[in-house]
This record gives structure tokens, C-alpha cells and sequence, in this order.
């Protein structure tokens, strides 16, 4: 397999790292019918940790079967496949070396308290990785949230022993928590902050929630104002995230969010493209349908970033 130049570019931005690390990099980009393009189109499926099996997988009853995630990210010729530790597991014999896979290593639950705050436990290791064959681990941050600071300290070191073990960082950067408002979660400067907290801490891969042209923070906001920064739209709005992740060195999908009409979808998709995103890391939009029904859009996803649609 050799790099396109397009991929060999967005490699090189990656200066100090390791060669590993690069090299699953490469893996991710060059894997899939976007293969070579510079997009991505991930699945998740970490939704039934987060959410509990029924609101996950009740729509689709198929998708309870953890083999099921792992064919249809195969079948649509996506970039890689990201899921907890037991998911991963239960397909990784069957399905080595046929899509890349991300661990994601920290996990919350529905059944917490309203008083437990907002935090994930470590509930995997770079080691899990390594064993499963995987490209990358997942860690989600929640900025706003009082346990914060702890989480970026566990990632922060997690991080430090992937990268020297070869193992690409992607980070869900999720804004919540006592800081944040309910519109703030989505806030447009909220969100710029949170991806370029997530570039800080050394992420490969950045994936982040779209946003809206709320304003959260009153500081924030005189500046955006002041500045006339052009968060009027979904595309500007991805490309000033694109502009917090470095200036675009650092690689940013967005999130597909709660299932919502094709439409809806398949606009979010232009957004990211044209604002210079990445790509998407779309789950429940897809695994909730029908398995025809998940293909056709993720064909036509397909067909979005590659600028046919």
C-alpha cells in the first residue's frame, strides 16, 4: 500500500511522532472507499455502554450482535471501526486485519446518579489495543465538567504510553458538566474550545459534536463579535473548528448525534466537507436502520465527500 500525497501531507503534520503511530495513521486514511482521500467515515458503537442495549440497538434488533457493527463497517467500506473493549473482542478473530478498529478505553453509564458529575472510567488499556490488533484507542474529555482536569491528566498519560507503543489517540471532546449550559454543549465557541483542548493534549484524531451560532461564554462572545468571526452557518462553524484544530493539522470528525431524517444527514455531510472537516463518525444514524437502509446512506456518504453529491 503506498500513501497517496494527499495522506502523505496530512502525515507530515504529525511532526515528533512515532513511526507507528504514523503508520496507523495511514492505515485509517488509506483503508475504505475514501481510502487515500484525506476523508474518514468512522462508526462507532459505543452507544449501548452510554445508553443501555435497548435504546441502542431496540430499533434495529440485529445490532445486538456485535459481528453485525463489524459487517457493516466492512461491507460499506468505511475507514475504521471504534467500539468498547467487549465489542471489539467478540469479532476480533473473525475480523482481523479487515478494517481498522478503535478501542475505545473509557466509558460512562446512564444508571449514575445526578450527583456523580460528569466523568468516564478507564475500562480498557493500551495493551487491550495492542492485543486486539487495534489502529488507535478512544478517550472522551468532557471540558466543563469539575472532573475535567482529572481526565485530561488520565489521557495525558494514556496518550503518552499509546504513542510509544505505536498506537494512534482519538479524543471524543464533549463539552458538559457543571461549567457548561444546556446550549452551551453545542455552543460554537464552546466547541472551538473543546477541539483545540483536545489538539493540546496531543490527540491524532479530534471528533466533536457540530455546533450552533450560540454564543456561551460572555468573553468569548465580545471577541467573536468584535472580531466578526463568521459563525453564521454549519459550514463556517466547521471550518472554525477546523481552524482550532490547528489550523486544520490536526485531524477533526464530526459526530452524526441522535438519529435524525436522512436529509438532516446527509446536509451535516456537505457542512463538513465544505467547511474542511474531515469526515463524519456516524453511529446511530446508521446502525438504528435497517441494514439496506444503513448501507444506501453510508453509499451516499460516501459519495458526499467525494464530492459526487
Amino acid at each position: 500500500m503506498r500513501a497517496t500525497k494527499t495522506v502523505q501531507t496530512i502525515l507530515s503534520r504529525y511532526e515528533g511522532e512515532t513511526p507507528g503511530v504514523k503508520a496507523n495513521l495511514a492505515r485509517m486514511l488509506m483503508t475504505g472507499r475514501l481510502g487515500g482521500t484525506g476523508r474518514m467515515i468512522i462508526l462507532p458503537v459505543d452507544q449501548g455502554f452510554e445508553h443501555g442495549p435497548a435504546r441502542s440497538f431496540a430499533a434495529n434488533p440485529a445490532a445486538y450482535d456485535p459481528h453485525y457493527h463489524y459487517r457493516l463497517a466492512i461491507d460499506a467500506g468505511l475507514n475504521a471501526y471504534a467500539a468498547p473493549l467487549g465489542m471489539l473482542e467478540a469479532g476480533a478473530d473473525t475480523f482481523a486485519g479487515q478494517i481498522p478498529t478503535i478501542l475505545k478505553v473509557n466509558s460512562a453509564n446512564s444508571l449514575l446518579s445526578e450527583t456523580a458529575g460528569k466523568n468516564q472510567a478507564i475500562t480498557a488499556g493500551v495493551d487491550d489495543a495492542l492485543r486486539l490488533g487495534c489502529a488507535a484507542i478512544g478517550f472522551t474529555i468532557y471540558p466543563g465538567s469539575d472532573a475535567a482536569l482529572e481526565m485530561y491528566e488520565e489521557i495525558s498519560a494514556m496518550r503518552e504510553e499509546a504513542a510509544r507503543k505505536g498506537v494512534a489517540t482519538v479524543i471524543w471532546s464533549y463539552p458538559r458538566g457543571e461549567a457548561v449550559t444546556k446550549d452551551g454543549e453545542t455552543a460554537i465557541d464552546v466547541a472551538a474550545y473543546a477541539t483545540h483542548i483536545a489538539a493540546l493534549l496531543g490527540a491524532h484524531i479530534i471528533k466533536v459534536k457540530l455546533s450552533t451560532d450560540h454564543l456561551m461564554q460572555p468573553e468569548a462572545k465580545k471577541i467573536y463579535e468584535g472580531k466578526r468571526i463568521d459563525v453564521a452557518t454549519q459550514t463556517a462553524r466547521v471550518r472554525h473548528c477546523v481552524q482550532a484544530a490547528f489550523d486544520g493539522r490536526r485531524i477533526i470528525v464530526f459526530s452524526g448525534g441522535a438519529a435524525k431524517g436522512e436529509d438532516a444527514v446527509y446536509d451535516d455531510a456537505r457542512a463538513i466537507r465544505d467547511g474542511g472537516g474531515n469526515g463524519s463518525i456516524i453511529g446511530r444514524n446508521t446502525f438504528q436502520r435497517p441494514r439496506a437502509e444503513a448501507l444506501a446512506m453510508l453509499d451516499r456518504l460516501v459519495a458526499i465527500y467525494r464530492g459526487k453529491d
